[in-house]
């Protein structure tokens, strides 16, 4: 069996583990990143990359190369509520450089930042490398096993970072107990061409008992048809035609083109889950991202959050890395300072989906926007507050670690 040793190993190539990744080696200080499948490239990924994680690319001094890549800008959220059509957030007044949100597939995400990480001698990327276990010793976790391509490997590490998703195998191992604040809906992702002649609109439409979401992806339309939860085999019974008269039924551009899903093969389900850790951390083990906070796909928020995780962990972990394996009592400040901004988006979500999108879901009639809603078309400058909410957060973080590499 191989056996291999770093200063920190980080279970996961998401946006958390590259970004970690990438900032600890540029501080000089060895890292690992495993990432069981062969590559970045899996659809239905979160694809919004908001205007928070722009800075932190940002002061990377790597965003103008960053938006040199395949992408769409966002600059308002438009939600067609009944027969009415409203602007809901607007990013224009953002207290950022990017005044939108860049939709950008995934893999294009962490390719771009492996590619430049691997410049640095610290940073060292395995793929087809999937985590099985945790190594202990006298209660503090020293290490993982994983299998590889080559075969079984153990790595030792004074750090050990599960950033490995919602279904994380390092905080099972862990035994970390999760609270799980409940999800009624379920979403199915799928992908309906995009004519040049349609309007630039990424939003979504809430009528007849339905939600449905079009992100606008250039030649295409990412969409999500949002369900109760479980309701996905009752819909499969009904045969995809029942789900094309539906989605026809309430986004009537996309009429001409539902014929596009021929079969159930061409949907996606996201089961969503929100739910959180309690505890991120243990001796020698930290949970980040969807790992420590499983978010739903409401405003697009999971890779932000994830991406401030990661920048905050590296601006508080940087320094103990150093001295030697960190003490828990350093991770544990990783939860206090993250753990605010978790709970906000999280209960903000939780709200949305019991008091919104569930209400309607429970009514089959067309719908008017509830006067709250109105007033954002009365009062423009209202849009700037979910604007700020999404595109920014409660709680931002910015860059503090040095670059040693240059």
């Amino acid at each position: 069996m191989a056996q291999h040793y770093s200063k920190c190993c980080i279970v996961g190539g998401g946006p958390a583990g590259i970004v970690l990744g990438y900032l600890l080696a540029r501080a000089g200080i060895e890292t690992r990143v495993l990432e069981k499948h062969k590559d970045f490239l899996r659809d239905f990924r979160g694809d919004t990359v908001h205007p928070s994680t722009l800075d932190v690319i940002d002061e990377l001094g790597l965003l103008d190369d960053f938006l040199k890549l395949p992408h769409q800008e966002v600059r308002q959220l438009q939600g067609r509520i009944g027969d009415s059509r409203i602007t809901l957030a607007d990013f224009s007044r953002v207290p950022t450089r990017c005044k939108f949100v860049a939709l950008m597939p995934q893999w294009h995400f962490l390719n771009f930042l492996a590619e430049r990480a691997a410049r640095f001698p610290t940073f060292r990327l395995r793929m087809e490398t999937e985590v099985q276990d945790i190594i202990e010793s006298d209660g503090r976790v020293v290490g993982i096993k994983a299998q590889s391509v080559q075969g079984p490997l153990d790595i030792r590490a004074d750090l050990v970072i599960g950033a490995d998703g919602r279904h994380s195998v390092v905080r099972a191992r862990a035994g970390l107990a999760v609270e799980d604040l409940g999800a009624p809906i379920d979403v199915l992702w799928m992908r309906l061409s995009r004519k040049p002649t349609d309007p630039e609109q990424t939003g979504g439409y809430f009528n007849f008992g339905r939600v449905f979401v079009t992100l606008d992806r250039g030649d295409y339309w990412q969409c999500a048809f949002v369900i109760r939860k479980g309701e996905f085999a009752e819909l499969q019974a009904q045969g995809i035609a029942f789900l094309r008269s539906r989605i026809a039924g309430i986004a009537p551009l996309l009429r001409d083109r539902v014929e596009e899903l021929t079969s159930w093969d061409d949907v996606k389900l996201l089961t969503v889950r929100v739910d959180r850790l309690r505890q991120w951390a243990r001796p020698g083990l930290l949970c980040i991202g969807d790992a420590a906070h499983a978010m739903s796909p409401i405003g697009g928020v999971g890779i932000n959050l994830a991406v401030q995780d990661a920048v905050a962990a590296a601006n508080l972990l940087a320094e103990p890395l150093r001295a030697g394996p960190p003490q828990l009592s350093d991770l544990e400040k990783v939860q206090r300072r993250r753990m605010f901004p978790t709970r906000f988006i999280q209960r903000l979500q939780v709200a949305i989906q019991d008091r919104i999108i569930n209400r309607v879901l429970e009514n089959d009639e067309s719908i008017t926007p509830p006067w709250p809603v109105q007033l954002f078309d009365q009062w423009p400058w209202l849009r700037r507050i979910p604007a700020r909410v999404l595109g920014v957060g409660v709680r931002p973080e910015h860059v503090r670690t040095g670059d040693r590499m240059h």
